[in-house]
């Protein structure tokens, strides 16, 4: 009886030891995801208002990312309020509320370009007034902007923006020009336009012993126009600046006149609805390839084995004959595009990706057949930082 009792000790030992072996080895993944949630209202403080009467797509919205659970989270078209009011208010009575509650202890929201009124007559209807001619299309400004939210602390001294960035900045602008051949914009205009639409941003979060950039931007949409395809030309360069400032080029300079792309060996995450699909749709020049080739990006979730997909995209899109010849379980909205993306740096490992839309039948699928939550689906990846084991 004794040497039965040394013998469970000694095993009960040997378990104990391997299992802080185990635990000081395995470092959990991180669930990055963005979410278009369409929490955008027609004027300003609406969505507050809505929200306080207790907003039926505001629970839908919420619900979704209950589900999903990210770690770090770009929530996209959820209007701009500069006293934070509005995003506390979702994240207390929505996001913390429910059978399924999370809660997100670092968040920061931005001003955005959209509805700030520029100094061009940019759409030429012989005035100058918003929505057309905000330095973003808006009706007031911060309509359509983003917040981030975090389960891991952020470096809020170390973010950038590139809100106010000039398009002439850009080497080589793409500028649009007319069915006769002629600038679209005058020299004045030009000295005047902003890049980014909303903003582009570059958010450092400490998780654990590691620094991650979430690298955010909204270009804007490649339609709306006319034949000098200036809101084309203008996703194409939005994006195209997304990869020069992932590998590291110097001519971007942030709005506290910072100079330069991130630092070579950095951990980043790049995420955001980029209004632009690898094959379909209306970009200029295949626009979201300049940034899917991108060395700087893990090839298995740009265009390898891990893009993100779903079941229930595949069944919606059997509703609608719409010729498109990219494969519809990646498309992230109901349109049949692939334009959201989370899409991290080569120096990090992928373990999964997936875009929340199940299938109508699905236990979950409710929360994506709901037409009242958002037209896009919320876009997930996980990432570990174990990225010299196999």
């Amino acid at each position: 009886m004794m040497k039965n009792y040394v013998r469970s000790v000694r095993l009960l030992s040997l378990v104990l030891v391997l299992l802080t072996i185990f635990s000081c080895t395995k470092q959990d993944n991180i669930r990055f995801a963005t979410f278009n949630s369409a929490l955008n209202r027609q004027e300003q403080g609406m969505l507050t208002k809505d929200l306080k009467l207790g907003s039926e797509q505001g629970h839908n919205v919420a619900a979704i990312i209950q589900k999903v659970r990210p770690d770090v989270l770009c929530l996209q078209e959820f209007d701009y309020d500069p006293s934070g009011k509005t995003l506390e208010l979702f994240m207390r009575d929505y996001l913390e509320k429910g059978d399924n509650p999370i809660k997100y202890p670092y968040f920061i929201a931005f001003p955005s370009n959209t509805g700030v009124l520029s100094n061009t007559d940019i759409n030429k209807d012989g005035k100058i007034a918003l929505p057309e001619d905000g330095y973003g299309f808006g009706a007031f400004p911060g309509q359509y902007g983003f917040v981030i939210l975090s389960k891991y602390p952020i470096l809020k001294d170390q973010v950038r923006t590139f809100q106010k960035m000039k398009w002439k900045d850009m080497p080589n602008p793409l500028w649009p020009v007319d069915e006769n051949g002629n600038q679209w914009f005058d020299e004045n205009a030009k000295e005047d336009l902003r890049i980014s639409s909303k903003s582009h941003v570059d958010v450092p979060i400490q998780i654990e012993k590691h620094v991650v950039h979430a690298i955010v931007a909204h270009p804007t949409p490649p339609v709306f126009d006319g034949k000098e395809d200036r809101n084309g030309k203008r996703n194409h360069d939005e994006i195209r600046l997304l990869k020069d400032y992932i590998e590291g080029e110097n001519y971007m300079i942030d709005d506290n006149n910072l100079a330069g792309g991130i630092k070579k060996d950095a951990l980043f995450v790049v995420m955001g609805d980029m209004n632009a699909d690898p094959q379909d749709g209306d970009s200029f020049d295949s626009a979201i390839l300049t940034l899917l080739h991108s060395s700087k990006l893990n090839p298995e979730v740009t265009l390898g084995k891990k893009v993100p997909t779903s079941k229930g995209s595949v069944e919606y899109n059997k509703t609608f004959k719409r010729n498109h010849k990219g494969d519809d379980a990646m498309d992230t909205n109901v349109f049949g595009l692939r334009i959201d993306y989370v899409l991290p740096s080569s120096n990090l490992n992928v373990i999964d990706s997936k875009v929340f839309w199940n299938e109508k039948e699905d236990k979950d699928g409710i929360l994506t057949y709901r037409k009242n939550s958002s037209d896009h689906r919320l876009v997930w990846t996980d990432i570990s930082f174990m990225t010299n084991k196999k």
